[in-house]
């Protein structure tokens, strides 16, 4: 509980995040994702859970993901434009937001750019971890780009993929993505086409960013007891999989409201069978069926994520003693008297003087 009269709120900016996962290591962090994680979603239904929302336009989306338990709300503000890189700019950028539910004061506020594609992969690990053949050791991996080494290390980490068959429309982001897992451990293989990418893989990973309803995998290209693991497909009219290849699989999603409308499945009828990711882990219902089954992770992105993210982040900087304290909140000698700081002269403007 804070203090009468004074609040601060932990500020994580994006130089401080770089540096806590720099001293406690990728692996380590996707590792302690992944562990908060199984966590929160084993606790599923302690959650006031809601669908993000989103704001479309021509060139991205706009998105607020809120989530609450009885103690913590939390929210993240993203965004999705696959331009962007024509400006320099990420496609994908987010900030996000720990409150106390009892005061509703911000505990934290944190980037959450570098830390999305860290709890992506480590969820990509943790559905797979459920869903995958046990022995699995190579992946196809679909899409070069920004999120493509997290997801890389995730599986190689958290699940001992060992070996990469890599595809991209742009060789120049498969070469960059060869270069910065130099000294992994990770063998990779360039491939020419998506079809030769998947050939002999255990799990496919796809993450493309085109905003469109693509085909990227297609049914002739799966293997009896493949999984797929299907990142990209993330907002209306935006797809990877062939709709052939759900209906020939067994498909899992985070929250199903929200994936029928923006995942692979916003392809099929509103009553296309999916399981929940949770029931899963909880052991409330079955994950692969058999060795030979194909199994997909229609994976668009859940607030509870997010919400585990800042839990660890929070925790981390804690116990690294990073971030810094951050007046977001105006403080009041009288919380009655707001009006009242316009009279008391600023700090601001006695430096100033």
């Amino acid at each position: 509980m804070p203090s009468k009269n004074h609040f601060s709120t932990l500020y994580l900016s994006a130089p401080d995040v770089i540096a806590l996962v720099q001293r406690k290591g990728v692996e380590a962090c996707l590792r302690g994702m992944a562990d908060y994680l199984h966590a929160d979603y084993l606790r599923w239904n302690a959650f006031d859970k809601s669908a993000r929302v989103a704001s479309h336009s021509r060139d991205g989306v706009i998105e607020l993901m809120p989530i609450a338990d009885d103690q913590t709300y939390a929210f993240k503000y993203v965004n999705g434009h696959p331009k962007n890189t024509r400006w320099g700019l990420s496609t994908v950028m987010a900030f996000g937001v720990l409150a106390d539910v009892a005061t509703g004061a911000p505990l934290l506020l944190s980037e959450l750019t570098l830390t999305t594609a860290l709890r992506t992969a480590a969820m990509s690990a943790v559905a797979a971890r459920a869903l995958a053949r046990p022995g699995a050791r190579t992946m196809g991996l679909i899409g070069n780009g920004a999120q493509s080494e997290f997801q890389a290390l995730a599986f190689h980490h958290l699940l001992g993929i060992d070996t990469l068959r890599l595809f991209d429309t742009d060789p120049a982001a498969t070469a960059k993505l060869q270069a910065n897992l130099q000294g992994t451990g990770l063998r990779t293989v360039v491939c020419t086409s998506t079809a030769e990418a998947v050939r002999g893989a255990d799990i496919v990973t796809t993450v493309t960013a085109d905003k469109t309803n693509a085909t990227i995998l297609t049914p002739d290209m799966l293997a009896p007891g493949m999984h797929i693991n299907a990142v990209g497909g993330d907002c209306p009219g935006k797809t990877e999989l062939h709709a052939d290849v759900l209906r020939q699989a067994q498909v899992f999603v985070e929250y199903a409201p929200q994936t029928r409308i923006e995942g692979d499945i916003q392809q099929l009828p509103a009553d296309f069978a999916v399981t929940e990711l949770w029931e899963v882990l909880a052991g409330q219902r079955a994950g692969r069926a058999s060795d030979a089954a194909v199994t997909v992770f229609d994976s668009v992105g859940f607030a509870l994520e997010d919400f585990s993210a800042l839990r660890f982040l929070r925790d981390a900087a804690t116990e690294l003693g990073m971030g810094q304290p951050m007046e977001l909140i105006p403080e009041l000698s009288d919380p009655k008297d707001l009006f009242g700081v316009l009279r008391t002269r600023s700090p601001l403007l006695r430096a100033a003087a």
